[in-house]
């Protein structure tokens, strides 16, 4: 292991951050896996402190206040100017122009120097993308893209391939410019990262297909139950993804690059199947299933027919005041604390009033789910990640996906 020092100036986080690059893919628990963590958090409390977390972008604003306020996409009309043009700003495709910003701020609230902003790449179509910022050495190593020299030279086009593999230039811009953006992300995500990410998950989605078609209605809070009683079973998560795909839906495991903050993503394909990706950042049993179970939520409530078409998510966030996120957010998340353990019988539990060992053991028994989920539910609402410790399976997920 190198020697870790701490992060106290710029150079310090940028050194940081290349080895955390360096490091990626690191088996947990070895010498590397361990400066991996510890770096990390490094870096993050670094970041907490010094780097600008900035304004949401002037669309993920408006969409905030729709949810906020219950409006629809018609509700706007009076202050954009028509139905095609507010589905336009909404995708990214047309930016606000003066007139607009300033009704959306004088009659919805909006801060002014949100709405005029200049569009960064989150609002970009991908013809605008600047193509050497995304971590195309990550990429590569993780056999993303080719092992190129001219790598950054030919940008463009690998990650045009990417794209191609992806489903092409419309799924590709569904995941980050439309309407759909989840408000639970993390404002020091880096942008292009996370468009890399969700495209080769679409990508290995898309070359390794269900047999069997996605049918609308499948995911309900009884399924989801069906989902997370196989937590029982030693060999859960690879049965999950078994049975997900005998229903239609990919499960996509894909390491997380650098700044991404994310753990999972809904997605979907160009002809609307969906996909559930996860990255593993927290290999633990008790956030893989939490996990899971979010974004199948979101599946089931929010992107059937021409519903939503990506969330991605930083459960993190959760437990930070206001990273709850919009309504669906918290819908996803409704959903799957019912499917884990029924609030009917978590409120009436005597585990939440005395959360020991046994009581752990035999509420899990009860329900028929690993007890790292009953012990993942204490430690949430507790606050309090120190406490049976021994009962989350960290380290015991990844390999089910190797």
């Amino acid at each position: 292991m190198s020697t870790i020092k701490p992060i106290r100036t710029q150079a310090d986080y940028e050194a940081a951050l290349e080895r955390i690059d360096a490091l990626m893919g690191a088996p947990p628990g070895s010498a590397e896996g361990e400066e991996l963590d510890v770096l990390a958090d490094l870096v993050e409390h670094y970041e907490e402190k010094h780097v600008d977390m900035g304004y949401p972008s002037p669309v993920a604003a408006i969409e905030f206040r729709m949810e906020q306020a219950g409006l629809t996409q018609r509700d706007l009309v009076p202050f954009i100017g028509s139905r095609a043009k507010v589905s336009e700003v909404l995708s990214g495709k047309r930016t606000l122009t003066m007139r607009m910003a300033r009704a959306l701020h004088e009659h919805l609230g909006i801060p002014a120097e949100v709405l005029l902003q200049q569009p960064d790449v989150s609002e970009s179509r991908t013809e605008a993308v600047e193509w050497h910022r995304f971590p195309l050495k990550e990429m590569a190593r993780l056999g993303w893209l080719p092992k190129a020299r001219d790598l950054a030279a030919r940008a463009d086009r690998y990650i045009g391939e990417l794209i191609d593999r992806a489903g092409g230039p419309e799924v590709a811009d569904a995941v980050l410019y439309r309407k759909s953006e989840s408000v639970r992300a993390n404002a020091k995500s880096d942008t292009y990262a996370l468009k890399a990410w969700c495209w080769q998950v679409l990508a290995t989605a898309n070359k390794n297909r269900p047999k069997t078609a996605y049918r609308a209605g499948t995911v309900t809070v009884a399924f989801l139950r069906e989902v997370a009683q196989l937590s029982w079973s030693s060999e859960g998560p690879r049965l999950a993804k078994e049975l997900l795909e005998k229903r239609g839906i990919p499960l996509v495991v894909m390491p997380h690059l650098p700044r991404t903050y994310l753990d999972g993503a809904a997605l979907k394909l160009g002809d609307g199947t969906p996909v559930v990706g996860l990255t593993l950042r927290y290999d633990r049993v008790d956030n893989f299933w939490f996990c899971l179970l979010h974004e199948l939520a979101h599946v089931g409530r929010h992107m059937e027919g021409n519903g939503d078409s990506a969330f991605l998510d930083d459960l993190s966030l959760r437990h930070v005041q206001g990273g709850k996120g919009g309504q669906k957010e918290a819908q996803a998340d409704d959903w799957a604390e019912e499917a884990l353990i029924p609030r009917q019988l978590w409120e009436t539990s005597a585990v939440r009033e005395n959360p020991s060992p046994m009581s752990v053991v035999q509420f899990a028994n009860a329900l028929h789910i690993h007890p790292a989920i009953v012990a993942g539910r204490i430690r949430f609402e507790q606050q309090n990640f120190r406490m049976l410790s021994h009962f989350v399976g960290s380290g015991e997920v990844r390999r089910h996906f190797l």
